[in-house]
């Protein structure tokens, strides 16, 4: 499933091609008519996230809710203009390189080492979308470009107040990072008994984090997958924040989850590390700790992969 930094880089890529701009939307699936009819000859005005939630902003005070999902992805293109990545979502494909969540990826996808490639149409050969492929939920078109969007698990036109509703039914995004976030955080924290592992893939107590950040996160803070939410110091509930803040920061300028520093690649600083060097213990059973040796070790918690280190992550 993209983690919360791949929906903020669509959330940016809509506001960038699309906001102020008059839309035609349609549903070439058909499952998503109605709504698509509700939304259909409106500007749209703002595009926002909060965790793994996109949402899109209309002029009529109607708003388009998406959740990815395991398999929904968003196809882009257009013309010289219209700017950005070809494809962000699960399947990943050419603009978004990272790694499939634990065999969550659909058979097909290309490898997480794709390389990047450029919105293909130029404005001179631009005469509007391709005829839609396969199974596309909603299409919006612009005077500019298109964007497909497919298996997502929520997509829906719902009223302002409606968002509000799912909004509050959140936790706090490191993304969005307002006034007051840490420490409802850390707070939420202090009062369960809940191992942090599964507080931290808990969407109501902090928002967009997923499998990958989980088990990075408490690596680099060098916390016990199993220590209860309450054993958890305010220091260390903090510290746990800003490095959730920073690492999640980091995903959205680079595209790619890496939460490794330069001194663990073989390349070059200023050049972004190969897959097999861009975590620490995420995908690495069996291997050794980059930092102690001990093999990485892995379980299942909440029927999802569990990775951790038994010699750095005591405490």
């Amino acid at each position: 499933m993209p983690e919360g930094h791949s929906v903020h880089r669509l959330a940016r890529q809509f506001g960038d091609v699309f906001a102020g701009e008059r839309l035609s939307v349609s549903s070439p699936q058909g499952r998503f008519a109605p709504g698509a009819a509700l939304l259909d000859g409106h500007v749209m005005t703002a595009a926002t996230a909060h965790g793994k939630h996109l949402f899109l902003e209309f002029d009529h005070g109607l708003v388009l809710h998406v959740h990815l999902g395991l398999y929904g992805a968003w196809d882009f293109g257009g013309d010289d203009t219209f700017r950005g990545a070809s494809s962000i979502g699960a399947p990943r494909k050419v603009g978004e390189r990272e790694v499939y969540d634990d065999g969550d990826a659909p058979a097909g996808a290309l490898p997480a080492d794709a390389a990047p490639a450029a919105v293909p149409a130029l404005a001179s050969a631009y005469a509007g979308p391709p005829a839609p492929v396969g199974a596309v939920r909603v299409r919006l078109v612009s005077g500019h470009g298109w964007a497909d969007l497919r298996g997502a698990t929520t997509c829906e036109a719902m009223t302002g107040d409606e968002a509000g509703g799912v909004l509050a039914r959140l936790g706090p995004d490191p993304l969005r990072n307002l006034p007051g976030d840490r420490d409802a955080f850390t707070a939420t924290l202090a009062g369960r008994r809940t191992p942090l592992a599964t507080l931290l893939m808990d969407q109501k107590v902090i928002a967009g984090v997923g499998n990958v950040y989980r088990a990075e996160l408490l690596f680099r803070q060098r916390l016990n997958p199993w220590l209860p939410g309450a054993g958890l110091s305010p220091d260390a509930g903090r510290r746990l924040w800003d490095d959730t803040v920073a690492m999640m920061s980091d995903g959205v300028r680079d595209g790619r989850i890496i939460t490794t520093p330069p001194r663990y690649w073989d390349g070059q600083p200023d050049v972004l590390p190969d897959p097999d060097e861009a975590h620490f213990v995420y995908r690495r059973h069996g291997l050794d700790c980059r930092d102690c040796g001990t093999p990485v070790a892995l379980t299942e918690l909440g029927a999802r992969k569990l990775y951790w280190c038994p010699q750095c992550q005591q405490a």
